[in-house]
């Protein structure tokens, strides 16, 4: 017999979305966050930042100054938070895509990532790809 898991389905503003329980959102964050991990581990040679990861947080330090950026999951609400330029960005689970997006703008965790180390360090040719 299968276990039953639970979800829910939210309807804001006349839209249907879906709520993954909590041991698929650790599932798809943890996922999430090492892959942008191992990016930005290639990235970091050449970037002027380094990142370091500390029970399931990454931190990005950077070379030239005191900033850090900040990515960490944040289960009760099933989304992922980075703090950088001295903002909170939370980004969504978007079932349509499989990642996890910034609402507001429609990035995905790498692309929003790459544009915030890229204004950081005032370098365009910065590429989490």
């Amino acid at each position: 017999m299968r276990p039953f898991r639970k979800a829910c389905v939210l309807r804001v503003s006349g839209y249907t979305a879906f709520m993954m329980d909590e041991a698929q959102f650790r599932k798809e964050s943890d996922r999430a966050l090492e892959s942008l991990k191992q990016a930005m581990i290639r990235a970091e040679e050449a970037g002027g930042f380094e990142v370091e990861e500390k029970n399931g947080v990454l931190n990005v330090l950077f070379d030239d100054s005191d900033d850090r950026f900040v990515f960490s999951p944040n289960a009760p609400v099933r989304q992922i938070w980075i703090s950088a330029h001295s903002t909170s960005f939370k980004l969504e689970w978007n079932d349509l895509s499989q990642t996890f997006t910034l609402p507001r703008t429609g990035e995905d965790l790498r692309v929003l990532t790459q544009r915030l180390l890229q204004e950081q360090l005032h370098d365009t040719s910065i590429s989490l790809a």
